[in-house]
């Protein structure tokens, strides 16, 4: 049946209506049980397991990233575009009727950023040198409030997007590294790995910050964990209160190094890791080989593929997924509305990238982590991917919903997804 625009619109977002509109799509309704989301008949583009539909929120949105929502159903999104040319800043959603399009948008704060977390009654938006935040009133899409500076001067440039969680009054805070691996010329051709690191004592690594001070600097962070390239996406088990991340592995083995292109396509891994305080994770001197199933030393560490000799003391993943997929963004789910086979999993976001070339390009497709007990079972499965072929979906972000649906973000496809079971 058709869609008609709703005529409620928030007042701050009628600027960018143009902008944000979903496209008018033939629909199907789902079933009682998620409020009456109408899915689109088409599932919005997306590939989903029998028995889920989804629903297009909103279209043309240009680098949305990661996503948050409020227990009342309000929807977050943050943008990673520039100051001043209309493409950052925080877009929010509110659905009046439940019937998965949002009838009030509005968009609000400086500059392009990569996460929206949700702590204390505040909005925290991580832009990449700083993080800011705003309270939030109830009843109010958009805050009304000062925007605050919690943390600022952080390293920026090189993997520069931010990512956060809360860990109760601790925020921690990814710092991506600033190279591929510490070599001597960044990506330049056999150039070894500086040795040691000087990145590892700023970058590279999760840093914790108090979660309520303002006017912090980068200064006042203590590093947490270590050896992480690029951890964005990061969660909270919520049962054992344990850390969850998705790691970004190094690049080029077959340019920098001469390993053969297979080995090159799988390696290193991305990795699925709990993170422990005080724990190393092994960038740059290790990372962890699909192919001998062990962590080995880095050739810019004179490493070989197989030796292990650096390696003593680096923690595992709990999952080595294949290489060059770019993890983006995690959510744990609770609830029960997919069914009891979800209940207490993880729902991973990945983008895809580029240096399985010339094999064919991975990733590009949402996945779920099955847990059992608030522990990982050590497998996963694909949950979406783009209907257009195996590279169109290009996520960024996943959060649940108050009534148990799955909203899905995806930066250069401009859109974010509702996802219902039927």
């Amino acid at each position: 049946m058709p869609r008609f625009h709703k005529p409620r619109f928030h007042r701050a977002a009628l600027v960018a209506l143009a902008l944000l509109a979903p496209p008018a799509l033939a629909a199907q309704r789902a079933p009682a049980g998620h409020r009456g989301v109408v899915c689109d008949a088409d599932n919005g583009g997306l590939e989903l397991p029998n028995g889920f539909c989804a629903a297009t929120v909103a279209s043309n949105l240009g680098p949305v990233r990661q996503l948050v929502v409020t227990p009342s159903g309000d929807l977050y999104a943050a943008l990673s575009g520039k100051s001043g040319d209309g493409t950052g800043g925080v877009l929010a959603f509110r659905d009046t009727d439940g019937d998965g399009h949002p009838d009030e948008r509005a968009r609000f704060g400086p500059g392009g950023g990569n996460d929206v977390k949700l702590h204390d009654g505040h909005l925290y938006f991580a832009r990449n040198d700083d993080v800011v935040r705003w309270r939030l009133t109830p009843g109010k899409l958009e805050p009304d409030t000062p925007m605050e500076t919690v943390v600022s001067g952080l390293p920026a440039g090189g993997h520069g997007a931010k990512s956060i969680v809360f860990a109760g009054d601790t925020m921690l805070v990814n710092f991506g590294s600033a190279t591929n691996s510490c070599q001597g010329t960044d990506r330049l051709p056999a150039s070894k790995g500086k040795d040691p690191c000087p990145e590892l004592a700023q970058r590279a690594g999760i840093w914790a910050f108090a979660a309520n001070r303002t006017g912090q600097t980068a200064a006042d962070g203590r590093r947490w964990a270590t050896g992480l390239r690029n951890a964005m996406a990061l969660a909270i088990e919520p049962r054992t209160g344990l850390l969850y991340a998705g790691v970004h592995g190094m690049d080029q083995l077959r340019q920098s190094w001469g390993f053969s292109n297979e080995v090159n396509a799988n390696n290193p891994a991305e990795l699925f890791a709990q993170v422990q305080p005080g724990q190393n994770y092994g960038w740059p001197y290790c990372y962890f080989s699909n192919q001998y199933g062990r962590m080995v030393t880095a050739p810019e560490y004179g490493g070989d593929g197989s030796r292990s000799d650096r390696c003593a003391g680096v923690a595992r993943p709990v999952i080595a997924f294949p290489g060059h997929w770019a993890p983006m963004a995690l959510a744990f789910y609770s609830d029960t509305a997919f069914g009891p086979e979800y209940r207490g999993g993880a729902f991973m976001a990945w983008h895809g990238s580029w240096n399985r070339a010339p094999l064919p390009q991975e990733g590009y497709r949402v996945v779920f982590i099955p847990f059992r007990d608030g522990r990982p079972e050590g497998s996963y499965r694909t949950f979406a991917i783009g209907r257009d072929g195996p590279t169109a979906l290009r996520a960024t972000g996943v959060a649940v919903a108050p009534d148990g649906s799955l909203y899905i973000s995806a930066d250069q496809n401009g859109k974010i997804w509702r996802v219902v079971h039927r």
